[in-house]
C-alpha cells in the first residue's frame, strides 16, 4: 500500500514540476486511483486527527490559509455550499453531462443533512467530486438566545458565523462534522469554507490547528438572492462579469432549485464557451503535495 501511494505522489510531483506553487488541476486520471488506494487504509471510527486523510511530502502546507484563485490558466473551480439537499443529485447529473468536476461544501444540518442524504454524499465521492466542510443548521429567524442555545445543544450544527463563536465552539463545529464524515465514509475532508465567508484571526487559527485549508471565492453568484427563474439571469450576469475580471473560484448553492435547474447549466455552457475547464482542487506547495478530497 505504501509503495503504491509513494508511486502516485511521485507521478503527481513529476507532472507538476512546471506548475505554479498553488494550482488547481484535473484529477480525472490520477485521483480515482488514489481514492481506490486510500479507501483501503484503516481508519478508526472515533475521531483521531493523526488519521486525517492526507498525503503529504514535507510539511509546508497552506493550512489556515485562504485560497481565492486557481493559478493554472484555463481552469475554474465550481463550488457549492449548504447541501446535501434534494436538488444535489440533479447538479451531479448536469456535471456528468458536461464532464465537469466540482467541490461540495456540506453542512451537517441545513435544509437537508448529511445523515439525511447519505447516498448523495457517497455519490458525490464515487463520481470523483470533492467534498469539503462548511461547519454544520442555519439559525431560524427571530430565535431568542435561549432558543438558539437549545438549538445548538440539540443539533451541534449551526452554520453560524464562526467568528461569533468561542474558540472551543469553533473547534466543536468542525470536529462534530468530521465525526459525521468519518462515520459515513471512513474519513473527513480537510478543505473548508467559512459560512458567509466571514473569518477572524481566532477562527483562522482554529482552522490551522485542525489542519484545514480554506477555500474562499472570487466569483460569488449571489444565487440565493435570485432564486427565481425570472431573475436568475442576474446571478448569471454576475458570474460572467466576475469570470471576465479574472475570478476562478465560483460560489453557488445546491440548495436552490433555480440554481440547480437554470444557473448551473448556464455556467457550464459559458465555461465551455470560454474554453475553460471545471477542475478539482489539488494544492501544490513547494516541495510538497497535499491531496484532500471527498
Amino acid at each position: 500500500m505504501g509503495g503504491s501511494i509513494s508511486f502516485l505522489i511521485t507521478m503527481l510531483l513529476t507532472f507538476l514540476t512546471t506548475v505554479p506553487l498553488l494550482a488547481t488541476i484535473s484529477h480525472a486520471a490520477v485521483i480515482p486511483r488514489l481514492q481506490h488506494e486510500l479507501r483501503a487504509l484503516p481508519f478508526n471510527t472515533s475521531l483521531d486527527h493523526s488519521h486525517n486523510l492526507r498525503c503529504t511530502v514535507h510539511s509546508e502546507l497552506p493550512v489556515g490559509a485562504i485560497l481565492n484563485q486557481c493559478t493554472v490558466p484555463g481552469t475554474v473551480a465550481l463550488t457549492f455550499d449548504d447541501g446535501p439537499y434534494i436538488y444535489t443529485p440533479e447538479i451531479l447529473d448536469t456535471l456528468s453531462a458536461h464532464d465537469a468536476l466540482a467541490t461540495f461544501f456540506f453542512n451537517g444540518i441545513n435544509r437537508g443533512s448529511i445523515n439525511g442524504f447519505p447516498e448523495v454524499v457517497r455519490r458525490v465521492f464515487s463520481e470523483g467530486h470533492q467534498l469539503g466542510s462548511h461547519s454544520s443548521v442555519c439559525p431560524f429567524p427571530n430565535q431568542t438566545k435561549t432558543q438558539l442555545t437549545l438549538h445548538l445543544e440539540t443539533n451541534r450544527y449551526n452554520h453560524l458565523s464562526l467568528p461569533s463563536l468561542s474558540y472551543s465552539a469553533i473547534i466543536d463545529q468542525m470536529t462534530t462534522l468530521e465525526n459525521t464524515y468519518m462515520n459515513l465514509l471512513g474519513f473527513y475532508p480537510t478543505f473548508m469554507r467559512f459560512p458567509y465567508l466571514q473569518t477572524s484571526p481566532e477562527s483562522l487559527s482554529a482552522m490551522a490547528e485542525l489542519g484545514y485549508t480554506i477555500i474562499g471565492a472570487s466569483v460569488d453568484t449571489k444565487d440565493y438572492e435570485n432564486d427565481d427563474p425570472g431573475i436568475s439571469w442576474r446571478s448569471f450576469e454576475k458570474f460572467k462579469a466576475e469570470l471576465a475580471a479574472g475570478g476562478t473560484i465560483v460560489l453557488a448553492h445546491d440548495t436552490h432549485q433555480t440554481t440547480v435547474q437554470v444557473l448551473v447549466e448556464n455556467m457550464l455552457e459559458e465555461i465551455e464557451k470560454r474554453g475553460l475547464k471545471s477542475m478539482f482542487f489539488l494544492v501544490v506547495w513547494f516541495g510538497g503535495v497535499w491531496v484532500a478530497f471527498g
